[in-house]
């Protein structure tokens, strides 16, 4: 796993066997501004998904950079973050929390692009017939699910433990 970020907060979540490279974003802000409150924050977030992967954690507080998202995307991400450890939603029903009733697909194509997974918990968003997709792979999200006490069967719908 790997964390990227601004001194404006964590612009990336690279998971475990993501295809995508970790980029350099120095370039998002100057290098004097950038260096140690880029690090600390990158650091903190580390430290943070760690705890959460280790059951010790439940809710993040370092800073998410969500800056060049579409306001679409930026309004389901948004929504997402307001759904709690344990919980699941549907791709409609995150559809509906972001003010477009009907934008299902769209929703799923926004958790595709999820450039900060796990702290905007895109694996908390499932088909209404069972699991649905995520970056990281199937194996990972149910892992991530299991770790907050959601169980998906096979053809049902999530339910918390």
């Amino acid at each position: 796993m790997g964390v990227t970020a601004t001194a404006r907060g964590v612009v990336r979540v690279v998971l475990p066997g993501d295809a995508a490279p970790m980029t350099d974003l120095a370039s998002q802000g100057d290098d004097a501004s950038r260096d140690a409150a880029a690090d600390a924050i990158a650091d903190a977030a580390a430290r943070e998904l760690a705890e959460y992967a280790a059951g010790r954690r439940r809710t993040f507080t370092v800073p998410v950079c969500l800056d060049g998202l579409t306001p679409f995307r930026l309004a389901v991400a948004l929504a997402l973050r307001q759904v709690p450890y344990g919980r699941t939603v549907t791709y409609g029903d995150l559809a509906r929390r972001a003010g477009r009733p009907g934008a299902a697909r769209a929703v799923g194509q926004a958790m595709a692009a999820n450039p900060v997974p796990i702290l905007v918990p895109c694996h908390r968003v499932v088909a209404a017939g069972g699991l649905g997709g995520f970056g990281g792979g199937a194996a990972l999200k149910r892992r991530l699910l299991a770790l907050e006490g959601v169980e998906i069967g096979t053809g049902s719908r999530a339910a918390p433990r």
